[in-house]
């Protein structure tokens, strides 16, 4: 799913309260970003339910991008609570970001109900 300026608040900070939200922060004209994001989609897939994957392009959502502090792309970065926790830069073997993935929800579910 993509997100914008508008729609951030819910789809990611309001979300993270339920569930880990990874966020793609990626560029249409990033190599890397292209390359990565096809192997994000297909880690997520495996985990639908428990973490929810979302892209945000950098250049149509700059003020996003400003606020977080990106300077890199591809930067990928998981919020839980409203708050960005953990993440990454640069394109990543689908080994690392299966980890990556599989610690977010690890960490999901031993938070208190």
């Amino acid at each position: 799913m993509d997100v914008t300026t508008e729609t951030f608040q819910r789809d990611v900070i309001e979300r993270s309260h339920e569930l880990p939200v990874v966020v793609d922060f990626w560029a249409q004209w990033c190599w890397p970003c292209r390359m990565l994001g096809p192997v994000l989609e297909a880690e997520s897939k495996k985990r639908t339910g428990q973490l929810e994957l979302v892209k945000l392009d950098i250049d149509a959502e700059q003020k996003i991008a400003a606020r977080y502090g990106i300077k890199s792309i591809p930067t990928v970065v998981a919020f839980r609570d409203g708050k960005p926790l953990t993440g990454f830069v640069g394109a990543q073997s689908r080994r690392k970001i299966a980890r990556f993935f599989d610690r977010q929800v690890l960490t999901a579910t031993d938070k208190p109900a």
